[in-house]
């Protein structure tokens, strides 16, 4: 262990976990972008269509009450589907949307797509009932 860094304070967990935080919103908003490129191939839009839908979403899968398994979407599903939906996407259109994204503006919050969002789920929900039953 060199000196430097025995004398260098130690960054916590909970500063850590904002610095993770902040890096998967900045990624986010990157395949955002991507979706829009046209570029970007028509299964890797649609991909990440469905992440950024989920990660959005208000719903969760797995609702965050339960105990430990509450959190599990959000740390393991959306971190997941965000690594591949990179791997889907061109490197060079990536790279142009992670640039883009990290110098633009934060976009205003859009609720128009909240509605939209619970009635999808509710015809999820409607169709996994109607195929249980």
């Amino acid at each position: 262990m060199d000196r430097n860094s025995a004398n260098a304070p130690q960054e916590s967990l909970a500063q850590r976990l904002r610095r993770w935080a902040r890096a998967l919103k900045q990624e986010l908003r990157a395949l955002a972008l991507a979706v829009r490129d046209q570029r970007t191939p028509w299964y890797a839009k649609l991909w990440l269509s469905l992440v950024l839908a989920y990660a959005l979403s208000p719903i969760d899968l797995i609702p965050d009450f339960i105990p430990l398994l509450g959190y599990l979407d959000d740390v393991l599903l959306v971190p997941a589907g965000i690594w591949i939906g990179i791997r889907l996407v061109p490197p060079a259109v990536l790279s142009e949307c992670r640039v883009q994204a990290a110098t633009a503006p934060r976009p205003a919050r859009r609720w128009q797509a909240v509605p939209l969002i619970i009635g999808l789920w509710l015809l999820l929900a409607y169709l996994l009932w109607r195929w249980l039953w």
